[in-house]
């Protein structure tokens, strides 16, 4: 097999170091990664302006490049014919924090496989339930147990067309996790709150401020599931459609503002 990795941590991050030297066990390795961090770009894409793609010296894998796009932007130049093999599979991560229920629209991570999808490559987002200031305690050994379960899983599976795995892992040691649970995606609760500030000039500036998100509590969801030390892996279609209400709207009268 020929691999792809990306991330949206930059090319220098533990993480995309530790998943592609797992993922050689399974094939021909190759890096495209973004030269800087780009956590919580989403679904970014660079139109109107030219790519820079350099090779790069990276010990862990086949052959690697770094470029000034986005996690996407990297999907994309896998997807569209930048690199001469034909690449059989992409996989985005380790992200050291995780991406659960919503924060998949906002992860670079998960986007970089979303993307991927769009150029019929089976693709898995990897992240790790890690806080913020305890970085030097993450432990990836549970996303490398998890590797080769779900590249196996992408082998012999064709996905429906635009949907790709989400793999969330508890940040525990290998021994304490419980196994894999297939979940669905669950509610997340942001706690955001905008603070404002003045610069020595006396203009304002704004950040977004935030405890960690939380979790609801609902049956077998990704947050609970990877709660109660499983590895949770997520289906994720893109296809965001309410069907609920698209059926309600199809029996309104947009003419008259009546129910048909």
């Amino acid at each position: 097999m020929h691999i792809v990795i990306t991330n949206d941590d930059g090319i220098q991050a533990p993480g995309i170091h530790a998943l592609a030297k797992a993922a050689r066990n399974f094939g021909k390795v190759t890096i495209i990664a973004p030269d800087r961090n780009w956590s919580v770009c989403g679904h970014s894409k660079s139109i109107g302006r030219p790519l820079r793609v350099d090779p790069y010296d990276f010990p862990e894998a086949d052959a690697a490049w770094v470029t000034d796009g986005s996690p996407s932007d990297c999907s994309a130049l896998a997807g569209l014919g930048f690199l001469e093999e034909p690449v059989d599979m992409l996989l985005s991560g380790i992200n050291p924090t995780p991406n659960l229920s919503q924060d998949f629209t906002y992860s670079g991570t998960v986007m970089a496989a979303a993307e991927a999808t769009f150029w019929n490559l089976p693709a898995a987002a990897f992240s790790i339930d890690c806080p913020r200031m305890k970085q030097e305690l993450i432990d990836f050994s549970p996303a490398i147990w998890a590797l080769p379960r779900i590249i196996d899983y992408l082998r012999k599976h064709t996905l429906p067309k635009f949907t790709f795995l989400n793999v969330n892992c508890p940040n525990l040691p290998l021994e304490k996790i419980r196994g894999i649970r297939v979940s669905r995606s669950g509610t997340r609760i942001y706690n955001d709150i905008l603070i404002r500030k003045k610069d020595p000039f006396g203009r304002p500036y704004y950040w977004f401020g935030s405890d960690a998100p939380e979790n609801t509590d609902e049956e077998n969801t990704d947050g609970k599931v990877m709660k109660e030390g499983y590895i949770s892996v997520t289906p994720i279609r893109q296809d965001m459609t309410d069907y609920e209400v698209l059926g309600k709207m199809l029996v309104w009268d947009w003419e008259t503002g009546a129910s048909l």
